[in-house]
């Protein structure tokens, strides 16, 4: 059993709870596109892993991007291990719309901590580590090895981050045999879970036409076949708004949103233009066939007039799920422990987080962070997360490793 060990070595304002108070020095660093302050990161995490007295190991995936991995090794080390991921990076500010500094971890008289990175996803950072501390200091013995991991670059896209580190030998090594990462906030009582994420297509959508002066009725414009596109998207886009605002059963990670993000063309007032492109964000579910919406969009580009190409700029084609029917061992494990006096609302995930590269290699991961009775507020101005709900969700995960690392070994396992 190792000693009892203060919860940090920061020094906690009277009367905060330690937790707390790592969780606001945590948010003050400045790990922010584009520039991310991640050697900040690193030397924090490394004083953690002193603290806890696990190893860590660093691997370099691109140049400046660490991937860092402190390891808690099971009693049996062969059983597949649990990892607890998370990402250091936090999405950029505009402070003129923040109540307060956005990296000064404010708390107000209510105990909600104002920073960028309360929700995304800083506060899983920390409650994996205190709730690692807890069972530390409780003597507990993991049977499985857990690994926690930090990641760069989840905020742009994961390319020097996890997408390039799951082909690495070092996370081969790892023999991951389930993965908790991010989720979102429920401002209701339920926790959300999510099993699957859509996809991500970013596209634009090239239309060449007759150039001409701008005071004659030319034929065959760029402008007629990009109107022609932009309607085509659109609508569907109206019909996909109207399937989830009908239905009581959907929620936004069950229907594909299309949204322009940006139209490109023209070089004077009088001057039509010989070509003109629009370029789209689409986010489309794993239960749609997407061979066969990709041949809807060629259909409409043809629709459009002659000449109408499209390339992508973006196109994941994963559809991997993970399990939750209750004959699963690991969504057993992680549903039992709310089924008493929890309750979860299982969702497709709307947007991308790096659990999509996690299960294209054919590993279960949930994206989960225990935050209910909190608004939706990852990426907005003023995000902030209450300090009790961060306690609380500390205790979550303080019961949760312990439950997953308790799944019996697999057949080929033994």
């Amino acid at each position: 059993m190792l000693p009892h060990r203060c919860e940090c070595e920061c020094v906690s304002p009277e009367g905060e709870d330690p937790s707390v108070s790592l969780f606001r020095e945590y948010l003050r660093l400045k790990t922010v596109h584009p520039e991310p302050d991640y050697d900040a990161a690193l030397r924090f995490l490394d004083r953690i892993a002193e603290e806890l007295r696990l190893p860590m190991k660093k691997i370099e995936v691109c140049p400046g991007r660490v991937v860092s991995i402190m390891t808690w090794e099971g009693t049996k080390p062969t059983l597949k291990s649990i990892l607890l991921n998370s990402h250091t990076d936090v999405v950029p500010v505009y402070q003129e719309h923040w109540k307060y500094d956005a990296f000064s971890a404010f708390k107000d008289a209510e105990g909600n901590i104002y920073a960028r990175g309360t929700q995304d996803m800083k506060c899983v950072t920390i409650q994996y580590i205190q709730a690692i501390r807890r069972l530390m200091a409780d003597g507990w013995k993991p049977i499985r090895t857990v690994h926690l991991m930090f990641v760069p670059d989840e905020e742009v896209g994961g390319h020097k981050g996890m997408e390039t580190f799951v082909k690495h030998p070092e996370f081969q090594k790892l023999n991951i045999g389930f993965s908790l990462d991010e989720g979102l906030a429920n401002p209701g009582d339920a926790f959300t879970v999510f099993y699957g994420e859509r996809n991500p297509w970013w596209i634009t959508v090239h239309c060449p036409g007759s150039p001409g002066h701008g005071s004659r009725f030319v034929e065959n414009t760029a402008a007629e076949k990009l109107r022609h596109v932009i309607n085509s998207f659109l609508d569907f886009r109206e019909k996909e708004k109207h399937r989830l605002n009908t239905s009581e059963c959907f929620t936004l990670g069950d229907v594909t949103t299309v949204n322009m993000t940006m139209v490109k063309g023209g070089v004077a007032y009088n001057v039509i233009p010989a070509e003109m492109d629009v370029s789209f964000d689409l986010r489309i579910p794993p239960t749609v066939n997407l061979p066969e919406f990709e041949a809807k969009i060629k259909e409409w580009c043809t629709e459009a007039g002659e000449d109408v190409t499209y390339e992508f700029a973006q196109k994941h084609m994963n559809q991997n799920i993970t399990s939750t029917e209750e004959s699963d061992p690991w969504w057993s494990a992680f549903s039992y422990l709310f089924c008493r006096n929890m309750t979860l609302e299982k969702e497709i995930f709307p947007a991308a987080t790096d659990s999509r590269f996690i299960r294209a290699v054919g590993i279960p991961a949930i994206g989960f962070s225990p935050m209910n009775r909190t608004p939706i507020l990852l990426h907005d101005h003023n995000e902030f997360l209450n300090e009790q709900v961060f306690l609380k969700g500390i205790s979550v995960y303080e019961k949760l490793i312990p439950a997953l690392v308790s799944v019996p070994a697999f057949p080929d396992e033994a």
